[in-house]
């Protein structure tokens, strides 16, 4: 379906600088995360953090929930099982002898 096809391209180009894809996967983890906790886990500055995690905001990629003063993220369950999907079709392509 075309749909699914654009909406998983704007997934992948959102995930596709190894911040945004590490970002991913630690939330995959972990579930929630304050924004404040990603500078020391990737050695990057607050500002280069916040641009990644807009990124993948305004994608859709992440969920955002306020605590205090704090902001903190989740990855979309839609975006997951998205991802999944894509990886069982992929996985399912017949490959040649």
């Amino acid at each position: 379906m075309q749909g699914d096809d654009d909406t998983a391209a704007v997934v992948l180009r959102a995930l596709g600088h190894p911040t945004r894809l590490g970002i991913a996967r630690r939330l995959a983890v972990e579930g929630e995360i304050c924004a404040c906790d990603f500078t020391e886990h990737f050695g990057v500055s607050q500002p280069t953090i916040s641009g990644h995690l807009k990124a993948l905001r305004t994608t859709g990629v992440v969920l955002t929930r306020r605590r205090g003063t704090q902001i903190c993220y989740s990855l979309a369950p839609s975006v997951a099982r998205l991802l999944g999907e894509l990886a069982e079709t992929l996985d399912a392509t017949p490959r040649a002898a």
